[in-house]
């Protein structure tokens, strides 16, 4: 069985993809994304919002694959950090949203308890890791 560290790093790896093609596919094909999370037909100013939000995913691919590539405490601490503030916005927009489905709704849910639990999980990953040690040099 896997221990915490390595299904940490391997949902870490998943997220780099998720959100890889969750940015793209907002850049470049809004209505399509939107319809797979239960979004009804948007309007052309509800589309252009959406596209809006490319460079947010598409952050958070580089800030997972940063922590993946580096594995420092503080890469895992912002990606912590960067879950934690997703947490409600997922649930605070489908709900408030009369264009989504029930299904719909039901995924933004599932985003934001999948946001809570990566934010844990990542920070208890960057608990346990160790700083490098820096090397001190003395002034002359």
């Amino acid at each position: 069985m896997a221990d915490f560290d390595q299904v940490i790093r391997a949902q870490n790896r998943f997220m780099i993809g998720f959100d890889l093609v969750l940015g793209t596919g907002t850049l470049l094909a809004p209505d399509q994304v939107l319809r797979v999370l239960g979004h009804r037909e948007p309007s052309d100013d509800a589309r252009e919002a959406f596209r809006r939000c490319a460079p947010i995913w598409l952050t958070y691919a580089a800030a997972h694959a940063l922590a993946d590539r580096r594995g420092r405490p503080e890469d895992w601490w912002a990606v912590a950090w960067l879950r934690g503030t997703e947490i409600a916005t997922d649930v605070l927009w489908s709900s408030r949203s009369r264009a989504f489905n029930a299904r719909g709704r039901r995924a933004m849910v599932f985003a934001g308890v999948s946001n809570v639990a990566m934010a844990l999980a990542y920070g208890r990953h960057a608990s346990r890791q160790r700083a490098p040690r820096r090397l001190l040099r003395r002034s002359a």
